[in-house]
């Protein structure tokens, strides 16, 4: 039985603490929702601190999931963050999408301290939360990393190690990138297609069937013939995460000329209010530019 604290309890922070928590280990709970982090706590039978540093005073390992790298760099770093509160030698585990330059120098700051740290983004988005099968992409010291895999292993079932600190991200804006990308393909294919006179079902089929064939297709296509925008992985954050791909790739020299156009078509999303619903929402951008809703004739339900 482990010390851990969990940092966090959005959409997935709140079933990954949940996990660690039934896995038989004193959870301490913290987040900016102070009602929400209360509620959590008694429902789960965790401990419920007031701060950052209350969280790291009381875990030998402290779990982290927010929303970018600002609100990280202020969990960990800030007047009451974690690295105030920390015991020498205690390990801090990023799981949120952030810089992985920002995640370095975090990194590099809590090393003076004598305080380990892992980058380690997930995905899997609200259903693999849930059902504890999120996959880890982790950056770091890798005797860190396999001291911590039994706690991981109750929130995910793929961990892959990268290499060095802020590998981890470095993979997962990669796999953001691909996803972001696939994502503004079938939106442009899906309102072509149905445009033309194509069923939407039927051309959802083709897909399924044919070297085109990609999970996102196959576990989002339904969602969008019924409009069913509920969130799992919102715009906004895929938005955010691209934004990451294109920072990393001017870091780096990559031009990213598809990736840059994605995350354009993102924003436009945002900006016509549709930034808190599912990614999948976002075809509406071409839906409504080219006057044609990708619904199948057999699936009535309006978005």
């Amino acid at each position: 039985m482990a010390n851990v604290g969990f940092l966090g309890l959005g959409i997935m922070g709140a079933p990954m603490a949940a996990h660690l928590a039934e896995g038989g280990h004193n959870v301490t709970v913290w987040s900016h929702n102070s009602d929400k982090a209360a509620r959590f706590a008694q429902e789960h039978g965790c401990a419920l601190a007031k701060t950052p540093s209350d969280v790291a005073a009381r875990s030998s390992t402290s779990f982290l999931c927010v929303g970018d790298t600002a609100m990280s760099q202020e969990v960990i770093l800030g007047d009451q963050g974690l690295a105030s509160g920390a015991a020498a030698g205690s390990l801090i585990v990023d799981c949120s999408t952030i810089s992985p330059s920002a995640s370095k120098q975090i990194g590099a700051q809590l090393a003076e301290k004598g305080i380990r740290f892992l980058d380690a983004p997930c995905t899997g988005s609200k259903p693999g939360a849930e059902a504890g099968t999120l996959s880890f992409m982790i950056g770091g010291d890798r005797d860190a990393f396999e001291e911590t895999r039994p706690l991981f292993e109750l929130m995910g079932k793929a961990l892959y190690y990268c290499g060095e600190q802020g590998m981890g991200l470095h993979a997962k804006v990669t796999q953001n990138l691909v996803l972001g990308n696939i994502l503004q393909a079938f939106n442009e294919g899906l309102v072509l297609s149905t445009k033309g006179g194509v069923d939407p079902r039927v051309m959802i089929e083709i897909l399924n069937n044919t070297g085109a064939r990609s999970g996102y297709v196959a576990s989002k296509a339904e969602f969008v013939l019924k409009g069913d925008f509920s969130t799992t992985f919102s715009v906004r954050w895929m938005e955010k995460d691209l934004g990451l791909a294109v920072e990393v790739g001017s870091e780096l020299g990559v031009p990213l000329f598809t990736t840059s156009a994605s995350q354009q078509q993102l924003r436009t999303a945002i900006a016509m209010g549709y930034g808190e619903e599912d990614i999948s929402g976002s075809i509406r951008v071409l839906e409504e530019i080219a006057s044609c809703q990708v619904r199948s004739a057999t699936d009535k339900t309006s978005a």
